[in-house]
């Protein structure tokens, strides 16, 4: 239970610390199947409900055309769509360019298919998000997600990706074939610092319906070899995944500081913990309305964000837990 807690209580922070929304928004959910997407729909669900966001939310699943691998996960989006009660849409690469991913490795070999499909499923989400006339995509990229990217880029010497491959959220503009603008789409992370263990023990304790099989082209993939590297890191130095993501701050060496570090510092010491959250006032200027942490009769049930990895290890308890 005091897992649970912190989990929710972390995901609820980073939505009102990042002002992600506001009330009213109609926010369709990237739906896989997988562990990520369930526990980004169940527990966006939970906190809309707990804590009155006002969001209108729908899922959104993109049938790849994969035998023996999507069509089996669309299942399980099938009956999260019932166990929570979220409206789906499911939209498919053969209806919107004529062509399965399976056709596509037909043509080409297994090479570069994640490139591909990574291109595709982008476009895909955004036509089906302007179908259900969305404000806002939210899709299930954690932590570990976000620095495989992070470190794809850097070998890549892709550097405008590189700038923005971290923002919590980002703007995507479609166009029609004339290239007029037509819709101004949100989309965000809000597992960017999430770790993916984290996701697996909540989805596992919680007895979460998911669909756990690797998609049968992944193997090939070049994020394969970037994740197998920074497991190994994370295996030495445990804040690999988070710290560099949240600080965005280099170490120079032992005894050297940088003026901004020298600010981020003096920043935490003013800031200190969360205060406790009170629910929600008319005219909050996030539209959902709550401060970042628990209601004020539960004091003593500080909790801080995962980023805040510093503090992590003289976290009080929960409740005397």
């Amino acid at each position: 239970e005091c897992f649970f807690h912190v989990f929710e209580t972390e995901i609820h922070n980073t939505i009102i610390d990042n002002k992600l929304f506001n009330k009213g928004d109609r926010v369709a959910i990237g739906a896989s199947g997988g562990k990520d997407s369930t526990v980004l729909a169940y527990v966006l669900k939970l906190l809309n409900d707990r804590y009155s966001y006002g969001l209108d939310l729908v899922l959104l699943s993109i049938d790849e055309g994969i035998t023996g691998y999507r069509d089996d996960s669309l299942e399980t989006v099938k009956r999260n769509r019932d166990q929570y009660q979220i409206p789906l849409l499911i939209i498919s690469y053969k209806d919107l360019y004529g062509w399965s991913m399976d056709d596509i490795v037909k043509e080409i070999g297994r090479k570069n298919n994640c490139t591909f499909c990574g291109v595709f499923r982008r476009q895909a989400l955004d036509r089906g998000a302007i179908m259900l006339n969305v404000d806002h995509i939210v899709t299930g990229h954690n932590a570990d997600d976000i620095a495989e990217t992070v470190l794809m880029n850097i070998l890549r010497g892709d550097l405008p990706r590189l700038q923005r491959c971290t923002s919590i959220i980002t703007n995507d503009t479609s166009e029609d074939s004339s290239g007029i603008e037509t819709s101004k789409i949100l989309r965000s992370k809000p597992f960017k610092y999430t770790y993916e263990k984290e996701i697996v023990m909540y989805a596992y304790f919680k007895k979460l319906d998911y669909f756990s099989t690797e998609c049968i082209y992944s193997p090939n993939a070049y994020r394969g070899h970037a994740r197998v590297f920074l497991k190994d890191l994370e295996a030495i130095r445990r804040t690999t995944i988070v710290e560099g993501l949240n600080k965005g701050l280099p170490q120079l060496g032992i005894g050297h500081t940088t003026k901004i570090r020298r600010m981020h510092e003096a920043g935490n010491l003013t800031s200190g913990l969360s205060s406790p959250a009170s629910p929600s006032t008319p005219g909050d200027e996030s539209g959902v309305a709550t401060p970042s942490s628990l209601a004020s009769e539960e004091k003593g049930k500080v909790v801080t964000h995962i980023k805040d990895l510093s503090r992590l290890e003289n976290m009080p308890t929960l409740g005397g837990a």
